[in-house]
């Protein structure tokens, strides 16, 4: 008889990998592979802004009143580094927005509520390096 024991999350799995475990004799090693589970993406935008300005606390204002009404964003953080290594390139301000998936960054990108945000950023900055990775 095979007994399913739960989910196995290991933390040398790929990202996204379920494994069921189960015990007894039919349950051969109790994984089911390419059963994945829906990743996250996390969206990092660095910004360096025009020179002689610092435009940090109105872009953490305008990040704070838009991005949180977008449906399938996790959680927004943004401010300026504390580091003590100095080893920010050059850029001056983060922004990283957590979002349920895939699909949930491509709809952010053309939502209204995100414009504002994108707009600004675009106006104030000097340079922007955008990265999103899958969790």
């Amino acid at each position: 008889m095979c007994t399913d024991t739960g989910v196995v999350v290991s933390p040398n799995a790929p990202p996204g990998l379920v494994a069921r475990s189960a015990a007894g004799p039919e349950c051969g090693s109790g994984r089911i592979d390419g059963e994945q589970q829906m990743a996250g993406v996390t969206h990092v935008v660095l910004v360096t802004w025009e020179p002689g300005t610092d435009r940090a606390t109105e872009a953490d204002a305008v990040v704070a009143e838009h991005l949180a009404r977008i449906d399938g964003v996790e959680d927004v953080r943004s401010g300026t580094s504390v580091s003590t290594e100095g080893l920010e390139g050059g850029f001056d301000w983060m922004l990283v927005v957590r979002f349920r998936d895939r699909t949930a960054l491509a709809d952010y990108l053309p939502h209204p509520e995100h414009r504002p945000v994108a707009e600004f950023i675009g106006a104030a900055s000097d340079r922007v390096v955008v990265f999103d990775v899958e969790d």
